[in-house]
């Protein structure tokens, strides 16, 4: 149902992660009789997840440990790590910025080229550790660099942007054509970002394994106050599962829907499975990894866009390592730690034995859910405060 915003506009209500709860059904499991796994084209992994193609959130040592424990992590193909041999002093340099020069700065650093061959040699470094390899390439230079990650052995293909859509029009240079990028590529790709129901089918359409959906969601994405555009992650998420559905009517053939953006919390990665995904992208939780050499800093793909920044460094501290972020052991009630411990924990408690069948959980609006009985815990600034 629409609502009313003045005589000549109106638009659907939205909702978030904190406006919905995930209803309990009449049955509960034992957690250990939960399957999360997650099947990707050809591949399989032991939890629902991609670890975000962000700097601060996946290197090439950090991809490793991600796929050792059942993750996919995608690296960031145009970020620090082809720009330069040696990008540890970069982040170290990022750590120590005040927040007054951390943007300027940062449009400094990665005005540095990228370097061709660096692709081919951080995707073969991931390759050798026997991982599943995965990177990031824009619209406008995946062209230019997928041979190089070829090269590699890269084997899943991230074309990643803001808003990534199956018809870029312009007037000065000739758009990717993702139909036929896809069909001749050779390897599973993924596109995204998107937040409708017509933006995820069309990008289905175009061949795709998988769409990421999320626009403005991250913690470090600011193109919602930059650009004014976003659809909060609940609904953007239920309407690219009902174009999942439509998909699958129209074709017989699957595509993934992957929540990007706007989970810190295991309960969030289980809103987000509920309200229809198939697995989830996180970047923020990585950035804070005490083997992220961010320094406990963590910024988006487009923090450092040469005229129009749309992101901001912040902070997360450090939260333990990749493993305890991951899948534990938590020792903090935050829920912050032991995300897919989370996700299983919500599974079990509602009775569903897979991520599809999770999809089928019944969600609520549920305004009251952040808040209801917790003054003492808000009041003292720990769990939910």
């Amino acid at each position: 149902m629409e609502i009313e915003i003045g005589i000549a506009k109106s638009g659907r209500r939205a909702w978030g992660f904190d406006d919905i709860a995930i209803v309990p059904s009449r049955r509960t499991r034992d957690p250990e009789d939960v399957d999360l796994s997650w099947e990707l084209d050809a591949f399989t992994f032991d939890l629902p997840m991609m670890a975000s193609g962000m700097d601060s959130a996946v290197t090439p040592a950090t991809a490793i440990e991600i796929g050792r424990l059942g993750g996919l992590a995608c690296l960031n193909l145009e970020g620090l790590w082809t720009r330069y041999e040696d990008p540890i002093p970069v982040y170290e340099e990022i750590a120590e910025l005040s927040a007054e020069k951390a943007t300027r700065r940062m449009q400094e650093m990665y005005a540095a080229p990228v370097n061709p061959d660096l692709i081919t040699q951080r995707v073969a470094e991931m390759k050798e550790a026997g991982i599943v390899t995965c990177g990031s390439l824009t619209p406008p230079n995946v062209g230019k660099y997928i041979d190089y990650a070829k090269a590699g052995g890269l084997d899943v293909l991230v074309i990643q942007g803001t808003v990534v859509s199956a018809e870029h029009v312009s007037s000065r240079e000739e758009p990717l054509d993702l139909f036929k990028f896809i069909r001749e590529v050779e390897m599973p790709v993924i596109v995204g970002g998107c937040a409708s129901y017509s933006g995820a089918l069309h990008l289905m359409r175009t061949g795709a394994v998988g769409v990421l959906v999320g626009v403005g969601p991250g913690a470090a994405c600011t193109t919602r106050g930059v650009l004014g555009i976003g659809v909060p992650q609940a609904t953007a998420i239920a309407d690219a599962a009902g174009a999942r559905t439509a998909y699958l009517e129209e074709t017989g053939r699957y595509v993934h829907v992957i929540a990007d953006g706007g989970m810190r919390t295991g309960g969030d990665v289980s809103k987000a499975i509920a309200c229809g995904a198939d697995a989830v992208m996180i970047g923020s939780p990585m950035a804070a990894a005490q083997e992220s050499p961010s320094g406990g800093f963590h910024w988006g793909m487009a923090t450092f866009h040469p005229t129009l920044p749309r992101g901001s460094r912040v902070q997360t501290g450090i939260l333990g390592s990749i493993e305890e972020i991951l899948v534990g052991p938590a020792h903090e009630n935050d829920g912050r730690r032991n995300l897919f411990g989370g996700l299983r924990g919500s599974m079990a408690t509602t009775g569903y034995a897979t991520v599809k069948e999770f999809q089928k959980a019944e969600v609520m609006v549920a305004p009251a859910l952040q808040t209801e009985g917790k003054q003492l815990q808000r009041s003292q600034g720990v769990g939910m405060g």
